[in-house]
């Protein structure tokens, strides 16, 4: 298998091809095997500065890439806020690429307006990666989800995996479908109407014959799921407070409901939760959604290893 990425930038989940893929979660699994050894540092990047530029919050993708770079030896510069740095008095994004190449041996950047990544993208020397651009991207995380599948369930096909909550304006949903598309599963949506995944995402899948249905109520399926995947609906994406407040508790899942469930079901969740996930749940051995996040660590030390 080459050891080489088909691409510079890390910018959408479309640049990543089914090799690039499984050359990531190869390489996630030989970091994450070493550091259930006891492993904690390693020297890939030793010598080289990532920089994070966050203009928007961020805990786990933040933290993880930081980690992530930590781990391998390299060494950190960092923004948390726009009002710390020029672009306060005024500097295009263009310009800070500029100047951020002469910084740093790569870039992970957040912005909350889509597409300004790829626009950051265009003017810098180094490598950038997309750590989430507003409702359109997020690519790492849904490398995160899917190495968390193959972790857990030690395959990425034939399996029946249920998506459950914001399946409109989920980034999150969206991305690790674009991934999953290289596969052959089950897919069934279980959402309100008004928070329907989008006939153009559901045409991703029919590239590999995928079979998809649509339900309302979890209890119909929940006996079918090898892996239900939940979602927040996200306020911040509805025109109105109204709006939002007719499904904001549309689902709101406990321990109960997963009564019927299969034995070895996996439940995940991109993070942060708010109300969708009962603390209850946290004690089932399913629960695999903080390993999800500590996953992230693994996944993006095999791409800053292999990108730079």
């Amino acid at each position: 298998m080459s050891t080489t990425l088909s691409f510079k930038h890390l910018i959408d989940v479309d640049h990543i091809t089914r090799k690039d893929a499984l050359l990531i979660l190869a390489l996630a699994k030989e970091y994450h095997e070493g550091s259930l050894k006891g492993k904690k540092q390693w020297d890939t990047c030793q010598g080289q500065i990532l920089a994070t530029l966050f203009f928007e919050p961020s805990t786990r993708t933040r933290f993880s890439f930081e980690t992530a770079m930590l781990r391998l030896g390299g060494q950190i510069i960092t923004l948390e806020n726009a009002d710390t740095s020029s672009i306060k008095k005024g500097e295009s994004l263009s310009d800070m690429a500029r100047i951020m190449s002469g910084y740093a041996d790569m870039i992970v950047m957040r912005h909350p307006k889509e597409y300004s990544v790829a626009s950051f993208a265009e003017y810098a020397s180094v490598p950038v990666i997309n750590a989430g651009d507003g409702a359109n991207q997020h690519p790492t995380q849904a490398l995160v989800d899917l190495y968390t599948i193959y972790r857990e369930k030690g395959r990425l096909e034939n399996l029946t995996i249920g998506f459950m909550g914001d399946l409109k304006y989920s980034r999150t949903v969206f991305c690790l479908l674009n991934l999953l598309s290289y596969y052959k599963n089950n897919f069934i949506f279980i959402a309100p109407p008004s928070l329907r995944i989008s006939d153009e995402r559901k045409n991703i899948l029919a590239k590999h014959s995928s079979s998809i249905r649509e339900v309302e109520n979890l209890n119909e399926v929940i006996d079918e799921l090898d892996i239900l995947y939940a979602t927040r609906v996200q306020g911040e994406r509805f025109a109105t407070k109204e709006e939002y407040d007719v499904v904001k508790n549309s689902y709101c899942i406990g321990k109960k409901d997963f009564v019927n469930a299969k034995k070895d079901v996996i439940i995940m969740h991109p993070l942060p939760r708010v109300n969708e996930i009962h603390p209850d749940v946290d004690t089932l051995p399913n629960a695999k959604y903080f390993e999800q996040a500590a996953n992230g660590v693994f996944v993006r030390m095999a791409l800053l290893s292999l990108i730079k």
